[in-house]
């Protein structure tokens, strides 16, 4: 029997928050501190850590998280670090991959340094949308960019 995704990703993050809270909904965990949730491809490599100071799960599908930072794999055997995602507050929806947040963002990679207020990052598209005060730094040589 496959399991969905959705039910492992929840899984995941209420195993990591520590034992379920009798409440209205019982796939509702407590709020944890320094939680670590990381994802693994079908092969077992590194996808992507989901880090936080502070997080709440509000739902089976969504987490709440203070001190942000969100961790890119290749996905492949070198696990090496495509890109990282910073913020201080955000929303998690563990089903589609898709963190959002109001406030600051900071997106890192080799080529490039983005920041911003109010964002969204779509896992699956591997997009970051940043709607206001986007600055971006680029480390990579542009040639030819104004022709």
């Amino acid at each position: 029997m496959k399991i969905p995704t959705r039910a492992l990703l929840a899984a995941a993050a209420l195993s990591a928050s520590g034992a379920c809270a009798a409440a209205d909904d019982p796939s509702v965990g407590p709020p944890a501190k320094d939680w670590t949730l990381p994802l693994f491809t079908k092969e077992g490599f590194r996808q992507m850590t989901l880090r936080g100071d502070w997080v709440k799960p509000v739902s089976a599908d969504q987490v709440d998280i203070t001190g942000m930072q969100v961790t890119v794999f290749t996905g492949t055997a070198d696990a090496k670090v495509d890109s990282v995602l910073l913020s201080p507050e955000a929303t998690f929806m563990l089903n589609e991959k898709v963190a959002r947040g109001d406030r600051a963002v900071r997106v890192i990679r080799d080529d490039v340094d983005v920041t911003g207020i109010g964002w969204m990052y779509l896992y699956n598209e591997k997009k970051v949308l940043i709607y206001h005060h986007a600055h971006v730094v680029f480390r990579a040589g542009l040639p030819d960019i104004l022709k």
